[in-house]
């Protein structure tokens, strides 16, 4: 599994060797999450150097994998010293550390298409690490809705959902989570504060966990408690859901980002609500949070079978109440999958 990720990048780069130092591409290839490390792959095979903090755990890990380990000695020099030609995601690479390549007198050539178009197709293991992933996200956030009490803060809400999902399983959480209260979930992007929960307060709460390296990334959104003064909000909540079905129901293989990205921005649009839709529908998940494909109106990205992205339109009114549905989408034999699959009909505390 792991020798056909390095096998694959270096084959679909062809150059002499592939140098891959960037934390989470050397995950891919290894399996092993690390701060330090570099892997060279050539037509011999895939070594992994890294230090000793990590060197009994990595061997551990790839023992059978094909992948040799090796504690890094010396200098980046030393390993390259044998290359003419090196292949590095050019994206993430400083000028400084380009420099240093090209000063060893090394042709550099760039393997950022290779690591995207592997990466964005999800191989079986790596669904099932996602599918692991969002299964505890929607457990952990339902266990946290009978914890949920009037003046708990946003940042306690948090800790709870944390704790859970660290219980049930979780290696950690794919982002920072956010909880936001009343109009704070106007913010797309809150900062999760000291702001305690009220009586007919709007909460938007968004998470996620990782399982075996992979992330999840689930948005939902209810009412603590119903005061009879959030008519506006259930109406404008009616309309997120539909989009977020809509759009759910035509992801297609083939299809376009932006394509994907107006299922929900038409309808929102027919609603008079689009000018509120102020960010992208979704967004690639795996190792990363953040991943191919785009899913966005300018997006040209295109969406294929095996690929998981995020399903999330929102509406915000600034100062007043934000609302985002938001499911991981696997998309299998041209049909779209929640994996975050949950009642998403809005749920009153």
């Amino acid at each position: 599994m792991l020798t056909n990720n390095a096998d694959k990048i270096y084959n679909s780069v062809g150059v002499e060797a592939v140098l891959t130092e960037r934390s989470d591409l050397r995950q891919y290839l290894t399996g092993v999450a690390t701060s330090f490390g570099y892997v060279i792959s050539d037509k011999l095979g895939t070594v992994f150097y890294t230090d000793a903090r990590y060197l009994e755990r990595a061997q551990a890990a790839l023992n059978g994998s094909g992948i040799n380990v090796k504690i890094f000695k010396g200098s980046l020099e030393e390993i390259l010293k044998n290359y003419k030609e090196i292949a590095v995601p050019l994206s993430s690479v400083t000028f400084r550390e380009y420099k240093k390549l090209t000063d060893m007198g090394l042709k550099v050539a760039d393997s950022d298409s290779a690591f995207i178009s592997a990466m964005s197709v999800k191989q079986n293991y790596e669904k099932e690490n996602i599918k692991k992933a969002c299964e505890i996200a929607i457990k952990a956030f339902n266990k946290v809705l009978p914890i949920i009490k009037e003046g708990m803060t946003e940042n306690e809400v948090a800790a709870e959902l944390e704790y859970l999902m660290r219980k049930l399983g979780a290696e950690g959480t794919s982002f920072e989570t956010i909880v936001a209260f009343g109009a704070n979930s106007s913010i797309p992007h809150h900062e999760t504060g000291q702001t305690k929960l009220k009586f007919g307060d709007i909460v938007l709460i968004d998470f996620g966990c990782k399982f075996g390296g992979y992330c999840s990334d689930c948005t939902r959104t209810f009412l603590y408690g119903d005061d009879r003064k959030h008519e506006e909000f259930k109406k404008v909540y009616g309309e997120v859901l539909n989009a977020h079905m809509i759009a759910k129901e035509n992801f297609r293989d083939g299809i376009t980002g932006k394509q994907a990205d107006a299922f929900a921005r038409d309808y929102l649009q027919g609603k008079k609500l689009a000018e509120y839709f102020t960010h992208s529908l979704g967004h690639g998940i795996g190792i990363n949070i953040h991943e191919f494909p785009r899913v966005s109106p300018k997006s040209d990205d295109i969406l294929k079978n095996g690929m998981v992205f995020s399903d999330e339109p929102g509406v915000y009114f600034e100062g007043k109440f934000g609302i985002r549905i938001e499911d991981t989408i696997l998309l299998e034999n041209g049909i779209a999958q929640s994996l975050t699959d949950s009642d998403k009909n809005l749920i009153i505390l």
